[in-house]
């Protein structure tokens, strides 16, 4: 058995979207980032997250962005051989994206933006691809890009945005009705472009799997 030793962090996953090589691990001290948030703006001191990466097979751990009070970091993406982490700096209100580079395993900062854009840090992620700086409310039953490009729109019910395809938006939807033994419960993929308009319905869910590569499952 290979002992690896994370100082604590005892889950990890597999980077999304697209890497069979690197898996991340977080710790949770202050719940996710939105509860971070609600807690610092109550007056309570954010200790930071501390993040790992881990590369497989030989299990090498790296710290890509160091804790630092007043700061969270969310679950980083992969995207062409670099893992894009998004960290939001409460005590200088500012949005930082940083790459880690898969070969020369060097950070940099790749986009460095006011937290004064957002209303809140709610379902605030990175996603692909391109990388993507959203967020999706929750009273407000709206979908946001800020970065690169701005656009927002309100989406359907119970949807959720999980993938971007260049101009194509994806957001898995479900349904149900009825009531015992009539009750019947379904997903499908609502397919939205840039400005929100659905251009195309899919029955069932999408999945993009470890190695990049998008499943339909219908």
């Amino acid at each position: 058995m290979k002992e690896i030793r994370t100082d604590g962090i005892t889950f990890i996953s597999p980077v999304p979207e697209g890497t069979e090589e690197w898996y991340y691990g977080l710790n949770y001290d202050h719940g996710d980032l939105y509860e971070a948030e609600e807690l610092y703006k109550q007056g309570f001191e954010i200790d930071g997250r501390d993040l790992i990466l881990i590369r497989y097979p030989e299990g090498k751990i790296f710290r890509p962005v160091p804790k630092r009070k007043g700061t969270y970091v969310e679950s980083p993406v992969y995207l062409e051989n670099g893992i894009y982490i998004l960290m939001v700096d409460f005590e200088y209100g500012k949005i930082i994206i940083y790459r880690f580079d898969c070969e020369d395993l060097e950070t940099s900062v790749v986009k460095v933006l006011p937290m004064d854009m957002i209303a809140d840090c709610y379902n605030l992620k990175l996603h692909t691809a391109p990388l993507c700086l959203t967020r999706q409310g929750a009273e407000d039953g709206r979908f946001d890009i800020y970065w690169p490009e701005r656009t927002g729109f309100a989406m359907g019910e119970h949807e959720t945005f999980f993938l971007r395809d260049g101009n194509k938006l994806y957001f898995n939807k479900w349904h149900e009705e009825g009531d015992g033994p009539d009750y019947r419960f379904w997903e499908e993929t609502v397919v939205r472009d840039l400005n929100g308009k659905v251009t195309d319905i899919l029955e069932g869910d999408v999945k993009v799997m470890p190695n990049g590569e998008t499943w339909h499952l219908s």
